[in-house]
């Protein structure tokens, strides 16, 4: 498997243990019944519990744009260690993201999301030329 999709596949990884931690925060906060719930009316949040939510919503948005760029980096068989080096900064960029936002760590939550997105789309560009 190449560099950027095993990255793809760690970041799959990555997402589904923020949604863990955010369900983890929620039961904690004695939401458990909420959280199996239909979700009907959204409860008030703790602190944590609130960033942890938006941080997995980020991830989907952030995900989305880096499974393009692997897809289009793989189907166009323009790999190279650029594109592998770009994939690597993203899923490490994700990873501290997530401490990054749950802390309120400002403004490094924000220049470790642009260096994600700035990795993204070094890798769209790299297959585009």
């Amino acid at each position: 498997m190449s560099h950027e999709l095993t990255a793809l596949a760690l970041a799959a990884i990555l997402q589904l243990g923020q949604i863990g931690l955010a369900g983890w925060s929620m039961n904690r906060d004695g939401l458990a019944e909420w959280n199996a719930s239909p979700r009907d009316h959204e409860p008030g949040f703790s602190i944590l519990t609130g960033r942890l939510r938006r941080a997995v919503s980020n991830h989907f948005e952030a995900l989305s744009f880096f499974t393009i760029a692997v897809v289009v980096v793989t189907l166009s068989g323009s790999a190279s260690g650029f594109t592998a080096a770009c994939a690597w900064v993203y899923l490490i960029a994700r990873i501290l993201y997530v401490p990054a936002y749950a802390r309120g760590w400002s403004p490094w939550r924000s220049l470790i999301y642009a260096v994600g997105a700035f990795a993204t789309f070094a890798m769209i560009l790299a297959a585009l030329i």
